[in-house]
């Protein structure tokens, strides 16, 4: 299987996404967390383009209730999908949203796509190749944090988490040129992979918003580790915590 084939299902799942006009809203357990007819819309597409891709994939999915990590996941080969990245910012039109398509084999990282359509950007990466922006080599910044943006996700649905992540980002902001927040794990990772951001962190993502993203954030050089510095787990939510090459990891201890 060649990832360009995953690419080409991607491209065509962001036209259905730039396509929507005024998408029907649906609220599901959480604070603020929605997700639409055309979250939906775009993971049963991109269902159906994969399987004939690698039939014998198994899917994981942020919709539909395809949302929970099993045993038989963790050997041969696992699509883990999130159709609209940011989809709070699909729905009020900020940008940006992306889709998200990760492919786990035996459990790990194998080969990762992520498009934001707004920008006609295509990020991919295949383990142990490196990673790619539309078909050109990026590598993460090797500036020091003192030099670089930093971005952060709020992890809104989990409001006990929240006096603990604006603790860490008030103590990093003077550390850095200042702070970011997208509205999207996997942007965000994306921006540091490309070298515009040096760090992110969140204090809980799910394996759909990082499955693919870590992998083309370590393939551009990037350390990727939970938030006390352990390995990510590739079978469920984590903290996450990105930096780029030129970023200290020592020096965040005292604030993380």
């Amino acid at each position: 299987m060649n990832i360009s084939e995953i690419i080409e299902v991607a491209k065509e799942a962001g036209e259905i996404m730039l396509s929507a006009v005024r998408p029907k809203i649906m609220e599901k357990s959480g604070h603020a967390n929605f997700c639409t007819e055309t979250d939906e819309k775009i993971q049963k597409f991109l269902i159906e383009k994969l399987q004939k891709v690698l039939p014998e994939a198994t899917f994981l999915g942020e919709e539909d209730g395809q949302d929970v990590f099993t045993e038989k996941m963790r050997s041969g080969y696992c699509f883990v999908l999130d159709p609209i990245d940011g989809t709070s910012n699909f729905i009020y039109e900020y940008r940006p949203s992306v889709i998200s398509i990760g492919l786990l084999k035996d459990g790990k990282p194998h080969m990762a796509v992520i498009y934001n359509p707004y920008d006609d950007m295509m990020f991919s990466a295949t383990a142990g190749q490196g990673a790619y922006m539309n078909g050109e080599k990026i590598m993460s910044s090797d500036s020091p944090l003192s030099d670089s943006l930093a971005v952060f996700g709020t992890a809104p649905y989990y409001t006990e988490l929240r006096d603990k992540t604006f603790d860490i980002a008030k103590k990093l902001l003077p550390r850095c040129v200042d702070l970011r927040r997208s509205g999207t794990a996997a942007w965000d990772m994306c921006c540091v992979a490309l070298g515009r951001c040096g760090l992110y962190f969140e204090l809980r993502v799910q394996l759909w918003d990082y499955a693919a993203a870590a992998l083309i954030a370590e393939e551009a050089g990037c350390k990727l580790t939970d938030i006390e510095g352990n390995p990510l787990s590739y079978s469920g939510p984590t903290s996450a915590l990105c930096v780029s090459r030129g970023v200290d990891v020592n020096a965040l201890k005292d604030i993380l």
